[in-house]
């Protein structure tokens, strides 16, 4: 059974872009793969974090995780920090980086830009990101778009350790979503769907209440045709729409065009906000449930456990490779 390894960092709400794009094909995913699922809490510190708030925020992620369906006896489902090896690893993969390599990544240029004082953090990562991924003998990376050059940075720092050292680390490949990699903000079509928007009508929140999600559907950008058809360059925002609609429920888009011609975007975004209502309503009730109960802490520290087993393996073998410590028989 091949692995797979994903993180998401808990600075914030999940959206409905991270459950269609992540969390809802984790639970498929589950299924045919061996799953590690990781909580990436060192990474979320690049940027000031209020302590209270992230520690929140992680035990908010793990129950999502679990509420969407994600099964604790079929996946690893653990916290970045918990798992020392992750930070050793992260620190040996940047000692193999490069400056230039690091300073040309995307994410760093984004947020960096226009800052006097920029944490070393933010320039480090992507070292970190590497050792998550390639403790875990990792064969696929479930990603965006936004995050492919990161997992080019992966499997090039994974080669350059077999080449210089040993032949130890698997090289990933990458597993780009099919459908739903991309659902946009609802107030601007042509940027994707971000939990960091300052516009909390563009993103819908998985723990937004029936009459937020109604507010925010009936708000969305759409056009002044009313006509409910498909067409990304012309009708971006009810294009974007008619995507979510198709993958929550299942019908193909030229289904719902046929469902709704002659009708208005009334109808349609009444019925959507619906749809999502009752999509998110069993995820909340057990998100609460979870959040109140011991059940949590219970299924992270399983999930810890087996993955320090598995990474601290990993890393005594990265430090035997490069000459680290004391030889031991």
């Amino acid at each position: 059974m091949k692995t797979i390894f994903s993180g998401i960092q808990p600075s914030g709400m999940i959206t409905l872009g991270n459950y269609i794009g992540a969390l809802k094909q984790f639970v498929e995913l589950q299924n045919e793969y061996n799953c590690y699922f990781c909580i990436v809490d060192q990474h979320a510190i690049t940027v000031p974090q209020d302590a209270q708030q992230l520690r929140k925020n992680i035990r908010s992620l793990a129950a999502l995780y679990i509420a969407v369906g994600l099964d604790p006896e079929k996946v690893t489902l653990f916290i970045q920090s918990e798992v020392p090896a992750h930070a050793q690893a992260g620190w040996m993969f940047q000692c193999i980086s490069y400056i230039g390599e690091l300073e040309r990544m995307t994410q760093f240029k984004d947020k960096s830009a226009g800052k006097d004082a920029v944490s070393a953090g933010l320039l480090t990562y992507p070292p970190l990101m590497v050792a998550d991924i390639l403790l875990y003998k990792t064969d696929l990376v479930p990603v965006g778009e936004d995050q492919k050059q990161h997992l080019e940075l992966t499997r090039d720092l994974a080669e350059r350790f077999n080449k210089k050292y040993n032949d130890i680390f698997t090289i990933p490949e990458v597993r780009i979503a099919k459908v739903g990699a991309r659902i946009m903000s609802l107030q601007d079509p042509t940027k994707k769907m971000s939990k960091s928007d300052p516009n909390q009508k563009a993103f819908i929140s998985l723990l937004d209440e029936p009459k937020q999600i109604e507010k925010k559907i009936k708000s969305a950008v759409t056009d002044s045709e009313g006509i409910v058809k498909f067409d990304k360059e012309n009708k971006p925002g009810v294009s974007n729409l008619l995507s979510i609609y198709s993958i929550l429920t299942g019908k193909t888009i030229e289904e719902l065009e046929n469902q709704y011609e002659g009708k208005g975007y009334g109808d349609f975004k009444s019925e959507l906000a619906q749809v999502l209502i009752n999509e998110f309503e069993p995820i909340q009730k057990k998100y609460h449930q979870l959040m109140q109960s011991t059940e949590l802490d219970e299924i992270l520290d399983r999930g810890a456990a087996r993955a320090n087993e598995v990474a601290s393996k990993m890393v005594k073998k990265m430090e035997t490779a490069m000459g680290l410590g004391r030889k031991r028989k």
